[in-house]
């Protein structure tokens, strides 16, 4: 059996940023919009996860290796974009994204972004 944390990733609940994928939080009113903020990494190619990849994909199935390199990836940039929010003084990112394109065919670029914003409960 696998850990769960290698082929998925998140918000841990320590962390002091509320981070969603909605325009707002239910039970929450947004006090200040502070703008965009974003994390960013960029993954070097490894040539033998690449042959691995390669000869896999032959025979189909999932490319394990890949797949824990991109959460990792993914739990970096988000790590980043949440120490962006703090250092602007937010406590929340609205509208959380994942924009992940190629960096001069020398690796992958992954990009987390979002709005920070300050919000606070309602009633």
């Amino acid at each position: 059996m696998s850990n769960l944390d290698d082929y998925g990733g998140g918000q841990r609940p320590s962390d002091s940023v509320l981070v969603v994928t909605t325009n707002d939080v239910p039970g929450y009113r947004v006090d200040q919009v502070i703008g965009e903020v974003f994390g960013l990494t960029v993954r070097s190619r490894h040539v033998g996860s690449q042959i691995g990849a390669s000869l896999k994909s032959l025979v189909g199935g999932e490319l394990k290796g890949l797949t824990k390199t991109l959460v990792e990836s993914r739990n970096q940039a988000m790590e980043r974009l949440v120490e962006q929010a703090k250092s602007r003084g937010a406590n929340a990112i609205l509208m959380m994204r994942f924009d992940v394109s190629e960096a001069a065919d020398l690796g992958t670029e992954i990009c987390a972004y979002g709005t920070a914003a300050v919000i606070s409960q309602t009633g």
